[in-house]
């Protein structure tokens, strides 16, 4: 494994576990088993390494994605917006054939992303990948069309914020699930169950 990769897989433990912010490049160096002058020479700053680490994902998931929106207006005269966020379900599974808990990884590391108020971030992500956001609001607009564009941008912003809540604790929910109601659920499992939710609140009436 060369030096570039350590670092990024490292860091991806180190931040899906415990935060941007909550991690330090000593940490980083430490667990990459590299000294600090290797990750300024490959990545030049901690927020490099950020952006780094979610392109590794993103140049997997916004093809997969924005394919699997467009697939899904195209087959469906009479969308339902839970036909819409059904389509995020197999790009984001992909992610594990990336790495082994790649899905996960992604989602925690996407909601830290807000949590830690990694600004930068969420503009290199529309910055660089905006056929994710685009076909998600054509998409939202063909299932509801009698939503207004003010109404659109308040609801998608309550539903990342309820998306970015929920995935950024996974592995706590899996364990609640396991212990206090004796089901076993992976992943999937967490992703299925937010989107009956966040199809409701995105299709509820509006006043």
């Amino acid at each position: 494994m060369d030096t570039k990769t350590k670092i990024l897989n490292a860091a991806e433990n180190l931040f899906a576990d415990k935060g941007f912010t909550g991690t330090s490049l000593r940490e980083i160096t430490s667990a990459a088993e590299v000294n600090l002058a290797a990750v300024n020479y490959h990545f030049g700053s901690k927020k490099e390494l950020i952006k780094a680490l979610m392109k590794r994902y993103l140049d997997v998931l916004s093809p997969e994605l924005e394919g699997s929106l467009l697939a899904v207006m195209e087959e469906n005269d009479d969308l339902s917006l839970e036909q819409v966020f059904e389509a995020f379900v197999e790009p984001l599974l992909t992610l594990n054939t990336l790495k082994e808990q790649g899905t996960s990884n992604f989602l925690q590391l996407l909601g830290h992303s807000y949590t830690d108020s990694q600004g930068f971030l969420r503009w290199f992500i529309t910055t660089n990948y905006p056929g994710i956001i685009d076909n998600f609001v054509i998409a939202v607009h063909k299932a509801y069309p009698e939503l207004s564009s003010e109404d659109m941008f308040w609801r998608l912003h309550f539903t990342m914020g309820t998306a970015v809540f929920a995935m950024s604790s996974t592995s706590a929910l899996i364990d609640i699930a396991e212990n206090d109601f004796n089901t076993e659920v992976d992943i999937e499992g967490v992703i299925r169950r937010l989107i009956p939710y966040v199809a409701s609140g995105v299709g509820a009436k509006t006043h």
